[in-house]
């Protein structure tokens, strides 16, 4: 019985984990016909629905709810102790998948990536862009990237960037009969470029501090984008003022093709961390790895 369900339970756990049976079945390379066909199979065997399906969602049933939390991290366990066999190898081997931004990408771990793969041919790394705050251990993350006080407690977190600024800009253009705003209230009279966050839909509220005060600003304006390089380039085309990353604006403002506005209103946020659970013990391809994106001040 267990042989002829372990193929099955790993197919039951994508789709749970996932949500869809779309991106579970692209997560395990079959079709999706053949994926549900798998599922239904097991559902037969046990005798018990582990699924609710409807046109635009899927969910665990209470029994799925179970199977997930009773089974899934025995599966995670013998998944670890296989990658920990690696131990035995004369070089490092292993699939290492990362959740992180764009941004976090292109900044520090791409970088790091052009020097650390050629010296480990064995070692592959996934990385997915994303701004979903996302349960790394159930989407199948080894580990994710978030700034320093978004990491959850039980996690281990290792910085791999300095502190960041989030500074507020705009094109010349755009200020060409505009007065630049002097404190936060005055983005009420400007047209701002919103980021909406994925987890729960909202509009990322602009954060400033300055002398003990800090506030948050609820902005509007035309544009609404869920990346900061869309932000950045909405921005650079004059549709309005963007609330981005310090070091992306650096070299546009440097050039003049940026106005750097409320610098006395920047707060410094603690600087990007890679975070995995505590008990994920770590393999040797996976140490390398957080040891090369170790941020060395």
């Amino acid at each position: 019985m267990l042989r002829e369900n372990a193929t099955d339970l790993l197919a039951f756990l994508a789709v749970a984990r996932e949500r869809s049976f779309t991106k579970a079945a692209a997560k395990l390379g079959v079709s999706q016909s053949a994926l549900s066909h798998t599922i239904r199979g097991l559902e037969a065997r046990l005798g018990l629905r582990l699924l609710t399906r409807t046109t635009r969602s899927v969910s665990p049933t209470e029994a799925g709810e179970r199977l997930m939390k009773k089974v899934g991290p025995h599966f995670e366990e013998i998944e670890l102790e296989l990658a920990g066999l690696s131990d035995l190898r004369d070089t490092p081997t292993g699939s290492i998948r990362i959740n992180a931004i764009d941004h976090v990408l292109e900044l520090i771990i791409r970088p790091v990536l052009n020097e650390f793969l050629p010296k480990y041919p064995d070692i592959s790394v996934e990385v997915c862009c994303d701004y979903s705050f996302v349960d790394i251990a159930a989407h199948g993350f080894d580990a994710g990237v978030r700034l320093g006080e978004d990491v959850a407690e039980g996690m281990i977190a290792t910085r791999i960037g300095p502190d960041m600024r989030m500074s507020v800009v705009g094109s010349p253009a755009y200020f060409a009969n505009r007065t630049l705003p002097q404190t936060p209230r005055d983005l009420t009279d400007h047209k701002c470029n919103n980021l909406r966050l994925p987890t729960n839909g909202g509009l990322y509220a602009w954060e400033f501090a300055k002398d003990g005060e800090s506030l948050k600003a609820r902005v509007t304006g035309q544009i609404t984008y869920n990346g900061v390089y869309q932000l950045l380039h909405a921005a650079l085309d004059g549709f309005g003022l963007s609330y981005i990353p310090n070091d992306l604006i650096a070299p546009y403002v440097k050039d003049g093709s940026l106005i750097h506005v409320l610098e006395d209103w920047s707060p410094l946020f603690a600087g990007f961390h890679l975070y995995y659970p505590s008990r994920r013990q770590a393999s040797p391809a996976f140490a390398l790895l957080v040891d090369a994106l170790r941020y060395k001040a």
